[in-house]
């Protein structure tokens, strides 16, 4: 399981994942909040439609990206902010 190290109070933020709503907090990314919530599969591979999710959190492996607002990015590289619209890329069987 994913914990807070800082157990302090911060300021709260809404944005949707997938169409349902995730609480975070301010100063999160959007995988640190997306995790903190559950969630551990933000995508699947292009090519075969494995699940992947946050590895690194560094920004180097690429297996956290998701798309904002229409802008395909790194989960664990973008700031959580209030009213995002955050999806996962289409699938293999999405893609016609």
């Amino acid at each position: 399981m994913f914990e807070r190290m800082d157990k302090g109070q911060r300021d709260s933020l809404r944005f949707t994942f997938n169409g349902a709503e995730v609480t975070g907090q301010s100063g999160d990314t959007i995988a640190a909040a997306l995790l903190a919530k559950g969630h551990r599969v933000f995508r699947q591979t292009p090519t075969t439609a494995a699940p992947r999710g946050p590895f690194c959190m560094m920004g180097s492996c690429f297996e956290c990206l998701v798309v904002v607002d229409g802008e395909t990015v790194q989960a664990c590289q973008t700031a959580a902010q209030d009213g995002l619209t955050v999806t996962s890329p289409p699938a293999v069987k999405d893609i016609p």
